[in-house]
């Protein structure tokens, strides 16, 4: 694969969770190992996934993260354009905002590549593709 690439909560919590799918678990690995760019919309969907869902304490939530930081990826803040990009793309594309807000940092970033579970694998949006690591699972 080349290009840059970005990915979207539910591979994070794929690859650092345990689920009762391993399968699962080691190609969310493989998707973040090539992936290099998240926002921080992804780091506080995985803070609510991980506290809510998952039930995770904050010292396990907290060493997630510093994991995922340490590896130097590049993390796109939320700004006032974001959202304004997000809007757009929300209205023109029938997304949820929060899934338009995930593909306008990947365009933002200059991204090829969109890992994602939830938006419909082969869509495109300019020149960012979804791709869901999970398909041949």
């Amino acid at each position: 694969m080349s290009g840059r690439a970005f990915a979207d909560t539910n591979i994070l919590i794929y690859a650092a969770s345990d689920p009762a799918d391993p399968a699962k678990s080691e190609q969310a690995r493989v998707a973040l190992s090539v992936t290099h760019v998240i926002s921080v919309q992804v780091l506080n969907e995985f803070v609510n996934v991980t506290r809510k869902k998952l039930r995770q304490d904050w010292t396990a939530v907290n060493a997630a993260l510093n994991a995922i930081e340490a590896t130097g990826i590049e993390i796109l803040p939320l700004t006032y354009d974001l959202h304004l990009a997000a809007r757009q793309i929300s209205q023109v594309h029938h997304l949820r905002i929060y899934d338009a807000c995930i593909v306008a940092a990947a365009l933002e970033a200059g991204c090829e590549t969109l890992w994602s579970e939830d938006l419909q694998a082969g869509r495109t949006f300019g020149g960012l593709t979804v791709r869901n690591p999970f398909e041949d699972l």
